[in-house]
């Protein structure tokens, strides 16, 4: 991990940090369902444009496998699942049950990549997970529906699949192209059950919602999940997955400074744990380096 590794990964999580209150803003004018599809067909749209000189990259019959099973876990049950677990559960503890993704992310990848568990890492990944719930237990109060959890749990299942898998995959396939068909065939499953169970007309189109459709489509679809895709590809899924805790700490953190939302004792108390969180995952990566130039001396 460079210079360079690390700033993508700040892109990232700034960008999907404020996606969430972007996103509340705008889904005050819009039906939920199809404000994610259009959001995520709008920018595999885009993204198709701009890379299309590149198409003789697709070579679709090779991998067109990958592409829809991307497409199905990382966008459409992902975001479907997300979207309707919202409407029964606490945004709080939602966001909880959703981040317990980086755990699953690195049993599967212990399990299916071969990356490394350590005693520091199952730590970090625990102390993680407390952080987030630290950091989101302000908005653990209202109605919790026992449906809505079991969509949250499906929505971070389907997401670390769709992390471990795009790991595993990711250097078959060209990398833009596989974030664009990914949103292309999510963006159409999401826009199929949004016409299905919503209004179009409901839509409100004045300068909120198309604000937040505009940022959605570019920063929070199109070059949030470029960026995941390629630290994916070139880093630890179990990693770049503990890195994603950054996010409802940061969105927490916004809304106190931009929203006048109150810092509370947990919030700082959310923060170390994520802080020591990334450091005990890392830590691992270090000494591993380091062992590797040892033994490569030994050898010589």
């Amino acid at each position: 991990m460079n210079v360079k590794w690390f700033l993508m990964m700040a892109g990232l999580i700034i960008i999907w940090s404020v996606s969430w209150p972007i996103y509340k803003l705008a889904l005050v004018f819009t039906p939920p369902l199809l404000f994610a599809g259009m959001r995520c067909l709008l920018g595999g749209l885009i993204l198709s444009v701009v890379i299309w000189k590149t198409r003789a990259r697709i070579q679709w019959r090779k991998n067109w496998k990958i592409y829809v099973i991307t497409g199905t876990l990382n966008i459409a049950l992902f975001y479907g699942l997300q979207t309707e677990g919202l409407k029964l559960v606490p945004s709080g503890l939602f966001s909880v049950i959703v981040y317990f993704q980086p755990i699953i992310v690195g049993l599967l990848a212990w399990l299916w990549l071969g990356e490394s568990m350590t005693i520091a890492k199952v730590a970090g990944l625990i102390l993680g997970f407390l952080g987030v719930i630290s950091v989101s237990a302000e908005g653990f109060s209202g109605h919790v529906s026992i449906l809505g959890i079991i969509f949250g749990l499906l929505s971070a299942l389907s997401w670390a699949l769709g992390t471990v898998y795009t790991k595993k995959h990711a250097h078959s396939v060209d990398s833009l192209w596989m974030v664009a068909f990914q949103c292309l065939i999510g963006g159409c499953v999401l826009m199929i059950a949004g016409l299905s169970s919503e209004k179009w007309t409901s839509i409100v189109w004045n300068d909120t919602f198309l604000w937040g459709l505009s940022f959605g489509t570019i920063l929070g679809i199109a070059i949030s999940w470029i960026l995941y895709v390629i630290l994916v590809k070139t880093g630890d899924a179990s990693v770049v997955a503990t890195f994603t805790f950054l996010v409802p700490m940061f969105a927490v953190v916004i809304g106190t400074v931009f929203l006048n939302e109150p810092f509370t004792k947990l919030l700082f108390l959310g923060i170390i744990l994520i802080v020591a969180s990334i450091y005990l995952v890392n830590k691992k990566q270090k000494q591993t380096a380091k062992q590797v130039v040892v033994q490569g001396k030994m050898g010589a």
